[in-house]
């Protein structure tokens, strides 16, 4: 039996539907089902009733720069808990894996190509030095049960995930998720511009979201591998760019209007996804403007 945390948000929803597809045993659990992973005894309880063989964690407390600033302690505290309690439950009920998902945000922030033999090689972007250190802290986590009891994880650095039923709330949505947001509403509300938070310098990797949960079910079945793997294919656009395209896409006659006065977050963020493709037998396979395309479907027909 698979268990999939975070089953109804924006990953685990994917992962529940491939998992579907390939005809695989699994339970679903989230928050709004009736499991608390901050609390113990919740977690504890929800083991004991699905004994679960493999963990697919998919629970996560995150948003975009801004809500990480606004809302640091309950990021840090609601996501620690969470992972303790499951590398606990892994451990007390002797689940053969969890795939744990890391933010390519755990890098460091000088970084540009990012290499898994670079993963200590510096300090975290302050822009987000909260979250991506709670995701490292999640690697440590499974080291320390790795050598203390065992626990099989694997350790997956998804780069920033895109893709219909995203955030699009301002403070919640990334980069991507926000111009769709501000460019749709302002097509439809027929205003001359749009402003861009940044410079529109900062470039970007994205991955669709069901590639992200392609790599997390099929980290279930490669050997075990106890460092880090990087999901990803080294190719990224700058917000402007992206920006750009977006308009085209939606059809937005207006004009775009970059802040300067907003942060813009690390300047380059694309990975090497090698040793992942050597790992899982596979790569990302959607194709950006595709993938940006069914997003904004989405995004007009339910938003």
């Amino acid at each position: 039996m698979i268990l999939v945390t975070g089953a109804t948000g924006f990953l685990g929803k994917r992962v529940c539907r491939q998992l579907e597809k390939e005809n695989r045993a699994f339970y679903c659990t989230s928050q709004s089902l009736g499991t608390d992973l901050r609390d113990e005894q919740s977690t504890f309880e929800l083991f004991e009733k699905v004994k679960p063989e493999y963990v697919l964690h998919c629970a996560s407390y995150v948003g975009g720069i801004q809500f990480g600033l606004k809302h640091s302690g309950e990021l840090f505290r609601n996501n620690m808990l969470m992972e303790t309690n499951l590398l606990e439950a892994c451990r007390k009920y002797q689940v053969k894996r969890l795939v744990n998902p890391i933010s390519n945000c755990a890098y460091p922030g000088e970084a540009t190509y990012f290499k898994e033999s670079e993963f200590w090689n510096g300090p975290l972007h302050e822009s987000v030095l909260i979250y991506g250190m709670v995701r490292k802290m999640s690697y440590i986590g499974a080291v320390a049960y790795r050598q203390q009891y065992g626990v099989d994880t694997v350790n997956l650095i998804l780069s920033n995930m895109y893709g219909p039923e995203d955030h699009f709330e301002e403070e919640r949505s990334h980069a991507l998720g926000a111009l769709i947001m501000k460019i749709v509403k302002a097509k439809r509300e027929e205003k001359p511009e749009v402003t861009v938070w940044g410079t529109g310098k900062p470039v970007r990797e994205w991955l669709h979201v069901d590639d992200g949960a392609q790599a997390m079910i099929r980290a279930i079945d490669i050997d075990p591998y106890a460092d880090p793997i990087n999901i990803g294919i080294g190719k990224g656009i700058s917000i402007k760019d992206m920006a750009f395209l977006i308009k085209e896409i939606v059809g937005y006659e207006g004009k775009l209007v970059f802040d300067p006065t907003k942060i813009d977050g690390a300047p380059y963020k694309t990975v090497d996804g090698t040793l992942g493709e050597n790992k899982l037998h596979w790569k990302p396979e959607k194709d950006f403007r595709q993938g940006i395309t069914e997003t904004i479907e989405w995004y007009i027909e339910n938003c």
